[in-house]
Parts: C-alpha cells; sequence; structure tokens
C-alpha cells in the first residue's frame, strides 16, 4: 500500500515520520547540551537515515519532474552515504581508534568509489541499472563484511577486561543495529523490494533512539541526586552554579567537575561523557587555570565555598 499516490510504501511513511520526530526531540536535546558530542553524531547519523528513507521510497517515479537516472543516483547515493557514515560514527560517536583508516580512507576506497564509477559514471552514460547493481555493489559487499569485522574487534580492544566500563552495552546494541545494513547488497542485487529494504535498514535504529532516550532521562535524574548531595551536605546549588558562572566554566567544564568531586578518575569521567580521556584531561586544565587552583581539592573548595 502506497500513501500520496507516490511510490512509498506505508511502512516507508511510518519509520520516515518516527525518524523525524526523534530527530526533533534529539535535537531539541543537543541544544540544551551542545556539549555532547556524541548526541551530535548521532543526529547526523538519524538524518541521513531520513534522507534515505525519503529519497528510497519516492525514488524512482515517472510523476516526478526529475530523470529517472537522477533519482536512481540519488536514491543508492543517499544508502551509499548512510552506510559510508557507519564508520566515522563508531570512530568518532565512540572514540574507537583503530577504526581511524576505514573511517577516513576505507569508505572512500571501498564504498564512495564504486558508487562514483558504477552509479554515477556507468549509470550516467549507459543507462543500464541492472549492469550498475550487479557490478558496482560487489566491492561495497565484501567491504561491509570487513567494516563489521573491524568494529567489532575495534570495540573488543577497547572493552576487554572490562565490559562494564562505559558504553558498553550501547556501542554493542548500536553495533548489532548497523548489521542488517550488509544485506542491503543483497536485497539490491536480488531487487527484494521496498518493504523488505526498509524493515532491515530502520529496525535496529528506532531500539537506539529509545537507548538514548532512556540516557537522557537517567541522565537528568543523576543530575537532580548530585543537586540534592550538595544541599544535604550543606552546599547550596545557588552557590556552587554562582561560583561556575563567576570563572565562566562552560557546560562541559561543569558536568567534569561535579564527576570530580564523586572521585572519579579521567579515564571513567570520558567513559561517562562518551569523550577521550586527552580531552578530559584537556577540559580539567582549562578548569585549573579559570579557577586558579594547583590541585582537585582546592578546585572543589573553591567552587563549593
Amino acid at each position: 500500500m502506497k500513501v500520496f499516490g507516490s511510490e512509498m510504501l506505508v511502512i516507508t511513511f511510518v519509520f520516515a515520520m518516527l525518524e523525524i520526530l526523534m530527530f526533533f526531540y534529539q535535537f531539541i536535546h543537543y541544544l540544551s547540551r551542545p556539549q555532547e558530542k556524541q548526541r551530535l553524531y548521532y543526529l547526523i547519523l538519524l538524518c541521513l537515515l531520513i534522507v534515505y528513507n525519503i529519497t528510497g521510497g519516492l525514488f524512482p517515479d515517472p510523476k516526478i519532474d526529475i530523470p529517472i537516472v537522477v533519482q536512481n543516483i540519488i536514491a543508492y547515493g543517499s544508502g551509499f552515504i548512510m552506510a559510508s557514515y557507519f564508520p566515522y560514527y563508531f570512530y568518532k560517536g565512540f572514540d574507537l581508534q583503530r577504526l581511524r583508516f576505514h573511517a577516513i580512507y576505507g569508505v572512500l576506497l571501498f564504498l564512495i568509489l564504486p558508487y562514483i564509477l558504477f552509479f554515477v559514471i556507468g549509470y550516467s552514460i549507459n543507462h543500464h541499472l541492472d549492469f550498475a547493481i550487479k557490478y558496482g555493489i560487489i566491492i561495497p559487499f565484501f567491504y561491509s563484511i570487513v567494516l563489521l569485522w573491524a568494529i567489532m574487534r575495534a570495540i573488543r580492544t577497547k572493552y576487554q577486561g572490562n565490559k562494564s566500563r562505559g558504553n558498553f552495552l550501547e556501542v554493542i546494541a548500536v553495533y548489532l543495529a548497523v548489521i542488517p545494513w550488509v544485506s542491503m547488497t543483497v536485497i539490491a542485487y536480488y531487487n527484494l523490494g521496498q518493504a523488505v529494504e526498509v524493515i532491515c535498514t530502520n529496525g535496529g535504529f528506532v531500539v537506539i533512539t529509545i537507548i538514548f532516550i532512556y540516557k537522557s532521562v537517567s541522565q537528568a535524574r543523576i543530575e537532580y541526586q548530585q543537586l540534592t548531595d550538595l544541599t544535604i551536605n550543606g552546599i547550596r546549588p545557588s552557590s556552587f552554579q554562582a561560583n561556575c558562572e563567576l570563572y565562566k566554566l562552560t557546560n562541559r567544564e561543569v558536568e567534569i567537575v561535579q564527576l570530580l568531586r564523586q572521585g572519579y578518575r579521567y579515564q571513567t569521567i570520558a567513559d561517562e561523557l562518551f569523550i577521550s580521556e586527552l580531552t578530559v584531561k584537556k577540559h580539567a586544565r582549562n578548569i585549573f587555570e579559570k579557577v586558579g587552583a594547583t590541585n582537585k581539592v582546592e578546585l572543589i573548595h573553591k567552587l563549593e565555598k
């Protein structure tokens, strides 16, 4: 069943609308916490997924005043770009340094280049979509398998011996959501249809967004508890906040100070905030310089008095 007289199936439309709502929810939350870079990377991922669903659902359609060749190039291009972003998302969003080559160079060589050669150049010349699909997805298919292996190896390396650390469960959930994308080449090769394609590529990301919402609620509860602890300990939250404003600490720096108060080490703070330990140390240096403190005890004392 199709919607609005277009080629888009109802299931594609439902997923697209649901993901648009998710995007705006996440975007509003990001505006209140612009320091959360992982959420920004996820917003980009979600935006690419929305574009992929819309273009894949609407194109090709002879009723649309765009050449069919261009429509197909756009539709397949959105899928290739979406798949190409996965390694970068894991590399930056979860700080998996072992994926640097794949995130920066691998996808260009083994995903984007085949797309340009077969779907942009070749298809534009001969207008044979079947030829582009038959030969243009061979390299991406095998590379997608390599990517899955590389991502899992990077996850195992980072969390080896400490699977309770940081966002291990979340990165595994995202990884499981990405796995069905390997079937994209098979779906395209055998032309299994829009419904199968949409179900395989969208189901996991709904789960991921639910995880993000759950984390947002949990983080809000933690912050509320931290403010309560400050009050119980005889420290007025307004005083702490006023001192943070006095020393011109950013939102991210305030978060780091709150975790330092709880005795967290830099690596643990990095895992909690989904940033690298190097970034935490850089923020810590800036905090000490702004407050004029030489150690953690002096820092906390100045901010709490």
